[in-house]
């Protein structure tokens, strides 16, 4: 059974807002990644049993620890399951540069929340050790 065109075109914004804020992360552009959540975010390492509450400043912190580990970061190969209108579910691949030339790579999947055009809510799995602490 083939999807409908109008079920595509709605779908496509909450794609678009995954894989934007994917690549804020990857310039490592800390206002572009937190204007993708909500004030009262909470973002959850499901993996490590850690949360990070507050976008401007536990969540703030977390990427602010993550942009100065790494010298690069790459997320792609994106694969989504949306629950519509305000769910998605994307595993990804991950490769994480150190400053000692050796990059890290990950299998993650994150689950998002929106609020609006903002997320509210994300868990993240995680392979190996916790990139987010």
């Amino acid at each position: 059974m083939k999807t409908p065109i109008a079920s595509i075109v709605h779908q496509a914004p909450l794609i678009q807002r995954v894989e934007a804020y994917f690549s804020a992360v990857d310039r490592k552009d800390l206002d572009a990644a937190l204007s993708f959540f909500t004030p009262d975010a909470v973002f959850t390492i499901a993996t490590y049993n850690t949360v990070y509450q507050g976008r401007d400043t536990e969540i703030k912190g977390m990427f602010e620890r993550l942009f100065g580990r790494y010298t690069h970061i790459w997320h792609g190969d994106f694969h989504h399951v949306l629950q519509l209108p305000d769910r998605i579910a994307t595993r990804f691949k991950v490769a994480n540069g150190t400053p000692g030339q050796a990059v890290i790579h990950k299998n993650n999947c994150n689950f998002f929340h929106a609020s609006g055009e903002l997320f509210d809510e994300v868990f993240v799995y995680m392979s190996g050790d916790n990139a987010l602490r």
